[in-house]
């Protein structure tokens, strides 16, 4: 089956900007922390924003006061003073498209026009524009509407923000023929203009679409509709579970798009459970065979040694053994264990994870700790500088989550743990990886440490370190919702994906130049080829040819593997 992901699936910017405000506050705020009303449409965030204790709030004045955000949609200005009155402190997260819906109302009323808004009646965000009208405002949401109106002079048309663009446009024209004198504002976010066009487009390429999004969601539905207008079935669905997978099995193309209320970690499920639908049999087993391989960290466990590998050849060393080991068992070791102490963001960044090591808990802890007693053995086979170094940086991973300053020593700022430090987790594993590929080995054969040793080492943590920020920027939201500081959520999406660029750039150029420097084999020349491997990965996610799934993500994996097929083939060919 092919899946085809909307470009514009997942939270708008009003959304997310409303989500991360809650998230900020609930980290900040002393006192009760409430939403007026359900924040969004999403059951599933709400959950979550319960367990961190955000409280939904529906009269002003029946809880004690506290920090109330305003979500979204907007509320009525006298319900923003009766808050004020309650002796609640107000935040602001109303969506700026939907403020500026509220000032044109504002702005006309108070020149004596009245205002028609196009939308659903009850709907929370067209109740709040409604409050603005100055009582002289109509819900129209059909053309038969018009026929209801009182005789008005003057009059102003808006929108929902989230209205159904065909629908605005019929009404709009209706009105403009019967009353040309009224003054009409398509004020339609554009992100919900994008949403419905790319959705219709979609439609035309694919047997059906998934549409992801709370049952309650206005614009959700409306995606579902614009997709059915097209006479493509249109599956709308909360979560995964709702799946009809016996009517999708039979499809050769399939869309998934999702409500601006859906964040990422629900639509990565669905795209996920779309992927392991039943296909060929052969087809299946090599899908089980990736998902138990990325699961269970034996894949990247594998590509350490793989990098180990490299870093001996790129050094001009024999490759060893005892060192490729210590580097798998290392890596298998820490990342296992880093992802039982991470398991409340695993939760949301990969559920197929979460759910993997809640059911081999037993056999993924034995695992790992053999797997670090292994790699600590190997490193003593190599000597005592490589057995003290790697017992060193084993006892950091062990430690980053633990507080390690009390509370009453505890500066101004949050730092209790070494996960405190934004951007911490990206660095700290892209030079863990480096010491154990690249230093260690060249530590057993000398304690010298020249620049062929610094060369090697800074190339594989680059390598890593590219990996590992691609992984963060997949997993920013899961990330945001527990409170990890990872770097894009420090600095941004964009800014780390140009420093990933900017990285990749000056690694392909240190490669070139390395042999003439004499601080590497000629297998720097092969090893361009890796640079622009991540650099094709860094490409297709920002055109979106490939999605982030199960697939993407084990190409992403096989960089160390490339890494080492390149060297293999350099080496056996003598260059």
């Amino acid at each position: 089956m092919k899946i085809k992901l909307a470009r514009t699936a997942g939270f708008c910017m009003g959304v997310r900007r409303a989500v991360e405000m809650v998230l900020d506050s609930a980290k900040d705020c002393k006192g009760p922390l409430y939403t007026f009303g359900p924040l969004i449409h999403n059951p599933q965030v709400l959950q979550i924003l319960a367990g961190k204790g955000v409280r939904i709030l529906d009269d002003p004045s029946s809880a004690e006061p506290g920090t109330v955000v305003i979500r979204a949609h907007g509320v009525p200005p006298q319900t923003k003073q009766a808050l004020i009155a309650a002796g609640h402190t107000i935040i602001d997260a109303t969506c700026p498209r939907v403020l500026k819906v509220q000032t044109i109302i504002a702005t006309y009323a108070r020149k004596g026009y009245a205002a028609l808004i196009v939308g659903d009646r009850n709907h929370p965000e067209v109740v709040g524009l409604l409050g603005y009208a100055g009582g002289r405002g109509y819900i129209i949401t059909h053309p038969e509407d018009l026929d209801t109106l009182p005789s008005l002079k003057r009059a102003i048309v808006v929108a929902q923000t989230t209205q159904n663009g065909r629908l605005f446009d019929r009404i709009a024209y209706s009105i403009r023929q019967r009353f040309p004198h009224f003054k009409v504002f398509n004020t339609i976010c554009d992100s919900t203009l994008k949403r419905q066009a790319e959705a219709g487009k979609m439609a035309n390429g694919v047997d059906a679409v998934v549409v992801v999004g709370g049952h309650n969601s206005g614009n959700t539905r409306r995606l579902a509709q614009v997709i059915q207008h097209q006479g493509v079935p249109a599956f709308h669905i909360e979560s995964e579970a709702e799946l009809d997978r016996h009517a999708l099995q039979s499809l050769r193309a399939v869309g998934l798009t999702a409500g601006a209320s859906t964040p990422n970690w629900v639509i990565k499920k669905v795209y996920r459970a779309l992927e392991s639908i039943p296909r060929g049999r052969w087809q299946q087993a090599v899908y089980r065979m990736e998902q138990w391989l990325l699961l269970s960290n034996l894949y990247l466990a594998l590509g350490a040694g793989c990098l180990s590998y490299a870093c001996a050849i790129l050094s001009e060393s024999r490759p060893s053994l005892p060192s490729a080991l210590m580097a798998t068992c290392y890596v298998l070791s820490m990342h296992t264990l880093n992802n039982f102490i991470r398991v409340d963001a695993v939760r949301y960044n990969d559920p197929d994870k979460a759910n993997f090591y809640s059911k081999n808990r037993l056999i993924l802890l034995v695992l790992a700790f053999a797997s670090g007693g292994t790699g600590l053995f190997m490193a003593f086979t190599l000597g005592p500088v490589p057995f003290l170094v790697l017992c060193a940086i084993s006892g950091l991973g062990l430690l980053y989550k633990v507080k390690l300053i009390p509370r009453p020593l505890k500066a101004a700022g949050k730092i209790e743990r070494i996960s405190d430090i934004p951007g911490s987790k990206t660095v700290l594993i892209a030079v863990a990886w480096g010491v154990v590929t690249g230093l260690l080995p060249r530590l057993s054969l000398s304690l010298k440490i020249t620049p062929t040793t610094v060369f090697v080492t800074l190339w594989a943590s680059i390598t890593v370190f590219v990996r590992t920020a691609f992984f963060d920027i997949l997993d920013m939201q899961g990330d945001r919702i527990v409170g990890h500081e990872s770097l894009p959520i420090v600095i941004g999406e964009k800014k780390t994906l140009h420093l990933l660029k900017h990285l990749l750039l000056i690694s392909f150029a240190v490669l070139l130049v390395a042999p003439i420097m004499q601080v590497a084999s000629t297998a720097s020349y092969g090893l361009l080829l890796s640079v622009l491997y991540l650099a094709a990965i860094v490409k297709v996610f920002e055109q979106q040819v490939l999605l982030p799934g199960l697939r993407f993500e084990f190409l992403i994996e096989t960089i160390f593997v490339f890494t080492a097929a390149v060297c293999a083939v350099w080496q056996l060919l003598g260059w």
